[in-house]
């Protein structure tokens, strides 16, 4: 699997640079796939980022960058991309209004008929919306695809590949409980997603783990395609929002600056998120019950962790 990257990197690497004699791509106004890329302080990996996007096979896509107040050279980089593709939108933020805003602002500007998030760390293999395009276009019923992909660390060296199912269970709650359970990582929610499906959800939420919620929410709609192919980097560096913010309330934080000193409860909101999900999801009465029944099995598990982050966010809360 070590070739993969590999061939990436040179891809985007040898990929022409555009002269004034060169003519951009055409920029269309209902563009098949929209992608968005928020981004605060990416001047590091950046590049890396945008350059895979314009290296895809597939090329009926918008590009829209959303800078959240960025005080590095991001700016720069930005405005240099979108001055010479016009598929690149770049809107720069007046301040740094967390990732959540910057996550659900970049949907918000979306024409595609599907949305594809990428963070600006991460990058793209040059098959991965061509893959991902072709098992929504080969299924109606499908409401999300996503490809296997491979862990690199800072430098773009492989640590693993990771394959695995997730949402193709024919039952609704199955397919919840499949994507609420927590024990896997949540790039799946970097993978391919029906505008309209993902319109009828709260997107982002400002929580720690809203992403895994959001996924769990858009398994009520339909099934997931799995593309048994590693078309996706995810990059593991000292820098991750992960890595710099280990303790819940601490991302939370990162999502919405403003939560900054209040009570969050990130797990709390998890659990009621959940339940409104299923009771707003159009499905019938019976997979209802099931959903709230997989809701309940997981409140069971989780609720010594509940309570804990209750008692220390009180705590915390009451100390400041």
């Amino acid at each position: 699997m070590a070739q993969h990257s590999t061939i990436h990197r040179t891809t985007i690497e040898q990929r022409p640079t555009m002269t004034q004699d060169t003519c951009p791509p055409v920029a269309s106004n209902h563009p098949l796939v929209s992608i968005g890329l928020p981004v605060y302080n990416g001047q590091k990996y950046l590049r890396v980022a945008i350059d895979s996007v314009l290296a895809q096979s597939f090329e009926d896509f918008e590009l829209i960058i959303s800078d959240n107040g960025s005080t590095d050279a991001t700016q720069e980089i930005c405005q240099s991309y979108a001055d010479r593709d016009r598929r690149i939108r770049y809107i720069r933020q007046p301040q740094n209004r967390g990732a959540g805003f910057n996550y659900n602002f970049v949907f918000h500007e979306a024409r595609g008929q599907y949305f594809k998030w990428l963070a600006h760390d991460d990058y793209f293999a040059p098959d991965n919306l061509k893959a991902s395009v072709e098992a929504l276009n080969a299924n109606p019923a499908l409401v999300l695809a996503y490809t296997h992909h491979i862990d690199v660390d800072e430098n773009g060296s492989e640590i693993r590949t990771v394959c695995r199912t997730k949402g193709q269970g024919d039952k609704i709650s199955d397919r919840l409980w499949d994507l609420m359970e927590g024990r896997y990582t949540c790039e799946e929610v970097f993978g391919l997603i029906r505008r309209s499906v993902l319109g009828r959800t709260p997107l982002i939420a400002d929580y720690t783990d809203s992403d895994r919620t959001l996924l769990g929410e858009i398994a009520l709609y339909g099934k997931f395609a799995e593309v048994r192919q590693p078309l996706f980097y995810h990059r593991i560096h000292a820098e991750s929002s992960v890595r710099q913010n280990p303790v819940f309330r601490q991302r939370a934080v990162w999502f919405n600056p403003k939560l900054r000193g209040r009570l969050i409860l990130s797990a709390w909101r998890q659990f009621f998120q959940m339940l409104r999900a299923i009771l707003t999801a159009p499905m019938a009465i019976g997979d209802r019950v099931s959903c709230y029944w997989q809701a309940l099995r997981w409140f069971k598990w989780r609720w010594r962790w509940m309570f804990k982050e209750l008692f220390w966010e009180l705590w915390d809360y009451a100390r400041h």
